[in-house]
């Protein structure tokens, strides 16, 4: 290690772990999210911890879907974003889904070094799958248990979702060759906020779900059991620029450092407070900072 990378190491953990904030340095980190509440509360705790480590930081939050986020760090508006491995596998590089968190990991880390020149850093143990939810007196008046289950009652059922499930290969498309069936009475596409809304009230049988969200433990919904198991692990990580992370190696210790306390538990807690509290997502991501010191 060189003297200035000692140096480094050094004020990044003191900032971290002994002070508030030190003085922003002169690197500007330009952190973004997708548009929903976990990924910006997610990328808040980023933005937090780069500035506690002493890096200025520019908040490009709520910036829309997948495809728009990696666009934008492709463009280079942004030089971060929390980013999901299974939506990386499936979504971003249309592959299959593998048996495996640490193979899924290494599978995308490789492919976005070498296609989109961005580094994957440590992955959280949060694992934010998807699922379908339901009501429990909807669930037991259908017999829903699985997916299995829900693919061939889906005729008399009416989905909820956002439009972006409708055309993911890990969406309905992918339900639909892993299962059959999959074919209901209607489908009703939703801003990711109203989806559960429409099916507590009544607008719809079943809903898409993130198996993170707050609202499933607060309104005790049933998550179908994905029997025949489509959907992979979606552990979340920073995406960051191959190029200014060797610059700048401190947003890789700042970042890895908090990642082991991103836990499922930990999300849909930090969900539920900013959707059903109403609490600010910087309030949320000080106060989850806090106590993983």
């Amino acid at each position: 290690m060189t003297a200035v990378s000692r140096a480094r190491a050094l004020a990044a953990f003191a900032c971290f772990g002994l002070l508030p904030r030190c003085a922003p340095r002169g690197t500007r980190i330009r952190v973004g999210s997708k548009n929903f509440t976990e990924s910006i509360v997610i990328a808040e705790i980023y933005a937090q911890a780069l500035e506690r480590a002493g890096f200025a930081v520019e908040r490009r939050l709520n910036l829309g879907s997948t495809q728009i986020a990696l666009a934008a760090m492709q463009r280079g508006d942004i030089d971060l974003y929390p980013e999901y491995t299974g939506t990386a596998l499936i979504d971003v590089l249309h592959r299959a889904p593998l048996p495996t968190p640490q193979a899924i990991y290494a599978t995308v880390r490789r492919a976005f070094a070498r296609d989109y020149r961005l580094t994957w850093l440590t992955p959280s143990p949060m694992d934010d799958s998807q699922g379908i939810a339901t009501t429990r007196a909807i669930a037991a008046r259908y017999r829903l248990r699985t997916l299995s289950d829900l693919a061939v009652a889906a005729p008399h059922l009416r989905l909820a979702t956002i439009p972006e499930f409708l055309s993911r290969p890990d969406g309905l498309p992918g339900l639909q060759r892993r299962y059959g069936g999959f074919r209901f009475a209607s489908v009703r596409t939703y801003d990711i906020a109203l989806k559960y809304r429409a099916l507590l009230d009544g607008h719809a049988d079943v809903a898409t779900a993130f198996t993170t969200d707050g609202e499933i433990a607060r309104s005790h919904l049933v998550v179908l059991d994905d029997d025949k198991h489509l959907w992979p692990a979606y552990n979340v990580a920073p995406v960051v620029r191959s190029a200014l992370l060797a610059r700048e190696p401190g947003i890789a210790r700042a970042l890895d450092a908090i990642a082991p306390a991103i836990t499922s538990a930990a999300a849909q807690r930090m969900n539920e407070a900013v959707e059903d509290d109403g609490q600010d997502p910087r309030d949320v991501a000080a106060a989850f900072l806090k106590a993983a010191r």
